[in-house]
């Protein structure tokens, strides 16, 4: 009876230190994420994490980082603040590949973009290369700035404008996305 009494503090101990402490980064499919990003300065928050398969393969893990959590698509399409989206591919992936999912997530969820648009998706095209098992993309969108591309660790460029940045992220959290409502709901935390 004894060691059964003196157990429950240390368990109501243990308890409390494990909720006390920050939690831990977000691990998907064996990849792991930071639980922070910083972007412009900013410090953006893991808003979700998801898992982009076709047909039963699994291609990349995927995460936004916000200024803080939303659930809401328009409610972030909305705010002109700091975004990221960060992916690790779990499956190699071609040029040609990566350059069918933007022209086909830009026409299911921005159609009749404009021409702004349209040749910001033309240059995000140019600056894919392939991107092997463990390889990585980021998108970084910075007010006033535009969206930052970085593609395996290199730098591509900055894609001017709000417009385009929407039209990216909503290849992913718009009303079709490319990876699919699942992912779309993980990413955003629901």
């Amino acid at each position: 009876m004894t060691a059964r009494r003196t157990g429950w503090p240390l368990l109501l101990l243990a308890l409390f230190l494990a909720a006390a402490r920050p939690a831990a980064a977000a691990t998907l499919a064996g990849v792991t994420l930071p639980d922070t990003a910083v972007a412009g300065g900013r410090t953006l928050v893991l808003n979700g994490i998801g898992l982009r398969t076709k047909f039963f393969i699994r291609i990349y893990v995927g995460g936004l980082y916000l200024p803080q959590k939303s659930q809401s698509a328009e409610a972030i399409f909305t705010a002109d603040e700091p975004r990221r989206m960060a992916a690790q591919f779990l499956y190699g992936v071609n040029k040609n590949q990566l350059c069918d999912a933007w022209h086909e997530g830009l026409a299911d969820n921005t159609p009749h973009a404009p021409a702004e648009v349209q040749r910001g998706f033309a240059t995000l095209c140019d600056w894919m290369e392939p991107i092997a098992k463990g390889g990585t993309f980021v998108l970084t969108y910075l007010p006033g700035t535009g969206t930052e591309v970085e593609v395996n660790g290199t730098k591509k460029g900055t894609l001017p404008g709000k417009a385009t940045a929407d039209a990216i992220l909503a290849t992913w959290i718009g009303p079709k996305p490319g990876p699919g409502q699942k992912f779309k709901n993980a990413v955003l935390g629901r």
